[in-house]
């Protein structure tokens, strides 16, 4: 990092951010070159999936840790790191060589504050219940976008665990009056529908039941829950409740491409499942019938 360039210390700079190092989350993609050099050393570029990275963690270089935090979510940006903030007189060997200037190319993609999550966390339960209503939902929306981050990435097991941790929490709180049962039930609604297309994704339709009926206990109209629970059954071969939710779900947005595309699947799926069953009486039959004349 080019130290004329900044209107401050960069000494300053890191121990005003220090406390943040921690605290901060980050989706990047980011490629380290030797100054002149054109190929990198080392590079996330060829990931499927931007890693989700913590500063003082994941990412522990302090010009880079400086420099993510200087960055707006989709910026791209070039960094010019001296050796005092990137590997130091020693270098890394055989890649860094002593006393390296290092060239790095960095696009942000996205950033999660985890600051409060980690914050609430870090208290006991008794602290947690006595928190303010607000601060438990805005821990469960950071988690839940976490989670969110986590499904689009394809790692549902990861997402599955946010999602469930934000509904723990949800659980937990025991509601003072009829608004904060309102609030809760508000916030929870949507970790629900997402807690159970996770576990379909990961091939655990009877537990997707079970968050598609909790989801139900909060608005039982709600078609994308209906839709959730016949996706759930349908896996399961329990065709006739599948085709319950369907039909409900239906009833509400007739015209509901997903909804009517499940239900052609379904229809398919119980003319196989019929058709398999008659094969296997009739030759169920025709083996009694050889026996009985032999």
């Amino acid at each position: 990092m080019d130290r004329e360039r900044l209107p401050f210390s960069i000494e300053d700079w890191l121990a005003g951010v220090t406390h943040r190092l921690d605290l901060c989350v980050f989706a990047v993609q980011y490629s380290g070159y030797l100054e002149y050099s054109d190929r990198p050393f080392e590079s996330t570029a060829h990931f499927k999936h931007p890693q989700m990275m913590k500063l003082g963690t994941d990412v522990t270089l302090p010009g880079l840790e400086v420099g993510l935090l200087t960055m707006k979510s989709g910026e791209f940006s070039r960094f010019l790191f001296l050796p005092k903030y990137a590997y130091g007189d020693m270098g890394c060997p055989p890649l860094i060589p002593p006393s390296a200037t290092l060239l790095y190319e960095v696009h942000l993609l996205d950033f999660l504050d985890s600051a409060e999550v980690d914050a609430f966390f870090a208290l006991s339960p008794e602290q947690q219940n006595s928190a303010p209503l607000s601060a438990v939902l805005s821990v469960v929306n950071t988690e839940r976008c976490f989670g969110n981050h986590c499904f689009n990435q394809k790692r549902y097991e990861d997402a599955k665990d946010r999602y469930k941790k934000a509904v723990t929490l949800l659980r937990n709180r025991e509601p003072v009056d009829e608004e904060e049962r309102h609030s809760i039930a508000a916030t929870k609604l949507p970790v629900l529908l997402n807690l159970s297309l996770t576990l379909l994704r990961l091939g655990r339709p009877q537990k997707a039941l079970q968050y598609g009926q909790k989801a139900l206990e909060i608005d039982p109209e709600n078609t994308k829950a209906l839709f959730r629970c016949a996706q759930a059954c349908l896996e399961m071969t329990y065709y006739e409740k599948a085709q319950d939710y369907l039909v409900m779900a239906q009833a509400k947005r007739p015209f509901d491409s997903d909804i009517n595309n499940l239900l052609k699947k379904l229809a398919v799926s119980y003319k196989d499942s019929v058709d398999k069953e008659k094969e296997m009486c009739s030759k169920m039959f025709a083996c009694f019938s050889t026996t009985s004349k032999n």
